[in-house]
């Protein structure tokens, strides 16, 4: 069970390599929603500065997530804090008003004259290109903020041939006049600013700057970056994503501010939707932001909104009969103008140009917004294919400029059942061929199939597979595994030829790869494709293999892997052999034993104030008579062990009558060796216990 769940899963894995790897994109849909939610984590109600504050709150506003309540209290504070002080940086201002646009913290005539001051102020100073944009952004949005605020740059010409002074000929912009490095990032800044001077100047500014202006765009184009699947993107040090979404957001507020509009290509700007789109999901703060903003400015702008072409599934199962199923929207996910869609061809990856379906136009439902095609023709088989498809927009009912692609090609995998008919496995004779065992197999379930062979044999297999329409099927994977009683495996693919999938093993030729190894081996075969919905891990028996003895310079087989976990296995239990305790006497018995040692000792200092010994001089006091008697019972210690070395020299031993006989010289001999001047004391008290021992 657990490897017909295997093949399963490979199956899957295929299916998503193969429909994955194309180009296939999908607007933006709940699952950013959901990873919104996770990105911008604000900390204790609110985030580190206004500049992530306004990049979090603007992407879950767009994407229609209400936090403003939980998130207004202490940002709002931040803000009220900021727009007064006059020592606030132009950075910090923009930001602030940025966040107040979207949470409302003032509003109405109430503008901070100290704010608007320090930002006049800043675009007269300004001589970086990040200063006239922190001024020029942050007046646009005082003017949009505060209602009745008459807010205009007096010399906006003059601020705009400045700026304009750091454009570089390839349509790139500097940062700075004294730093002659240029900038694709810093073309997207510059366009913003000279923006909000347009809308912020009092009179039109000269035609001819807004022309010259316009082909810097156009050849900042020319530098555009592009890959196979057709995404175009602006690449720098600064990143893909930000550096395209600095780029976009710079041209749509250019364009909203110019009346004659831009004239942009419509392929790099489907082309930058689609960049944006197959990022998928970032794991960044920042790099979620510019995608989100950046497809918003795609969304609406006003020189062409992409329209996007996606699949439900490029998956179609003709077992289901699954109808094959086609959205177009924005790449928001809103729906498009009134249009049709036709696909144009179907080709096939196995044939050479030639289509399966041709200018099919597909229905609409009005409920799902979803165009289909009921069904396919009849040659329609399984396999990969690559559908091109055209959209014609219904212009007279646009307002907008609503652009796509001239045609969309698409990656679509057609499954289905595959039948398995004609399996059969044998052993033939390695002389004439002839047969001389052959099974009838059912590759649907298992067989217990039993067959014997030796070096001079074959195994022959064989099998058909056909697709739903009866054509002959290859699969894109099918081999046979043989496996020997201990562990050793070994793997053969299977060929398709003609109409037939066979497979013939010459043992006598695979002796050596077999390691010479005799006995049972378990036969299984697996049968696997993307195409394929019946993929197959069939155990067929085994085969009882005679091979001649290994010779000793032969090959041995190698070691099998052992588990890993085997590691974590508990250890086997560790048991002692320890000597057995001796009996002893009971407790009270060895108490009253001691007793009977310690009163003779007692009897003898009576017997010595009896005798009239003079111990007068004996300390009296505790702690002397403790020293005064481990002194003296040192001296006694070694007296005794003195004693105890000569009656083991001379002492005697008794025999079987208890005769008793002296110590012979040899003994004497002995003990004196043992115990030699030089011993150490651990010597010594081994010579002690013998002569315990002895006694």
């Amino acid at each position: 069970m657990m490897e017909r769940g295997l093949v399963r899963f490979l199956f899957l894995i295929l299916a998503v390599a193969i429909c994955g790897a194309a180009s296939v994109f999908q607007p933006i849909s709940d699952s950013h929603r959901s990873a919104a939610l996770d990105v911008f984590v604000p900390v204790d109600g609110s985030y580190k500065s206004l500049e992530e504050a306004y990049e979090a709150l603007k992407t879950l506003e767009i994407l229609g997530i209400d936090k403003k309540s939980d998130l207004s209290s202490a940002t709002c504070e931040n803000v009220v804090k900021v727009l007064p002080l006059s020592s606030s940086t132009l950075k910090d201002a923009l930001y602030a008003l940025s966040v107040n646009g979207i949470l409302k913290c003032k509003s109405g005539e109430d503008v901070p004259k100290d704010i608007v001051s320090k930002l006049q102020t800043g675009v007269k100073e300004a001589k970086l290109l990040l200063d006239f944009y922190y001024s020029v952004r942050g007046l646009v949005l005082v003017k949009e903020q505060f209602s009745g605020t008459d807010i205009s740059l007096g010399d906006a010409e003059a601020v705009f041939r400045s700026i304009k002074a750091l454009s570089q000929s390839d349509g790139k912009w500097r940062y700075s006049p004294n730093n002659p490095e240029s900038s694709t990032f810093a073309a997207g800044l510059a366009f913003e600013t000279l923006a909000g001077v347009i809308s912020l100047a009092p009179s039109e500014i000269d035609h001819s700057l807004i022309q010259t202006l316009k082909t810097g765009i156009t050849k900042l184009f020319d530098s555009i970056q592009k890959y196979d699947d057709g995404t175009f993107y602006f690449d720098e040090s600064e990143g893909p994503i930000s550096t395209t979404a600095s780029v976009i957001r710079g041209l749509k507020s250019f364009a909203a501010s110019e009346s004659t509009g831009l004239n942009l290509p419509g392929e790099k700007i489907v082309g930058l939707a689609k960049f944006f789109l197959g990022v998928g999901i970032p794991g960044e703060a920042k790099d979620f932001f510019n995608q989100i903003d950046a497809l918003t400015c795609l969304e609406d702008n006003r020189f062409s909104v992409p329209l996007i072409l996606s699949l439900p599934s490029s998956v179609i199962s003709l077992t289901k009969k699954e109808p094959l199923k086609v959205k177009v929207s924005t790449v928001l996910g809103s729906k498009a103008p009134a249009l049709s869609v036709k696909l144009a061809q179907a080709l096939s990856s196995g044939s050479k140009g030639s289509s399966v379906i041709n200018n099919q136009e597909l229905k609409f439902d009005a409920e799902s917004a979803t165009y289909f095609l009921e069904s396919f023709p009849k040659n329609f088989d399984v396999g990969k294919y690559t559908f091109v498809f055209e959209i014609l927009l219904d212009e007279s009912a646009n307002e907008k400029a609503y652009i796509t692609e001239a045609q969309t090609k698409v990656p679509i995998a057609a499954t289905g059942a595959i039948t398995i008919e004609n399996a059969e496995i044998a052993v033939l004779d390695s002389d004439v061929g002839s047969v001389e065992s052959q099974k009838k197999l059912d590759l649907t379930k298992d067989e217990a199939v039993s067959l014997s062979a030796n070096h001079l044999q074959k195994l022959r297999l064989s099998f058909q597979l056909t697709t739903p329409i009866g054509h002959v099927f290859k699969p894109h994977q099918a081999f046979l595994k043989l496996k020997h009683e201990s562990q050793v495996e070994h793997i053969f693919l299977v060929k398709t030829s003609g109409k037939k999938s066979e497979l013939f093993l010459d043992f006598l030729g695979l002796v050596e790869k077999l390691y010479y190894l005799s006995g049972k081996y378990e036969i299984q075969l697996t049968i696997g494709d993307a195409s394929m919905e019946n993929s197959l891990l069939s155990n067929i028996g085994h085969i009882e293999l005679d091979l001649p003895e290994r010779p000793e310079k032969a090959a041995r087989p190698p070691l099998q892997p052992t588990d890993p976990y085997s590691r974590y296995v508990p250890k086997a239990e560790i048991s002692h052999i320890f000597r057995i305790p001796e009996k002893l006497p009971a407790k009270q018995i060895s108490l009253v034993f001691l007793g009977l040692i310690v009163l003779p000792f007692i009897g003898f200092l009576i017997g010595l104030t009896r005798l009239g010994v003079n111990i007068k001089s004996f300390p009296s006091s505790v702690g002397a008579a403790t020293s005064a008697l481990l002194f003296h019972g040192g001296i006694g210690a070694v007296l005794l062990l003195y004693v105890l070395f000569w009656v083991k020299a001379i002492g005697s031993v008794h025999d079987s009558k208890g005769t008793v006989f002296a110590g012979s010289v040899s003994v004497v001999r002995r003990t004196q060796n043992t115990v030699s001047p030089r011993s150490s004391i651990e010597q010594a008290e081994i010579c002690l216990k013998d002569i315990y021992s002895s006694l």
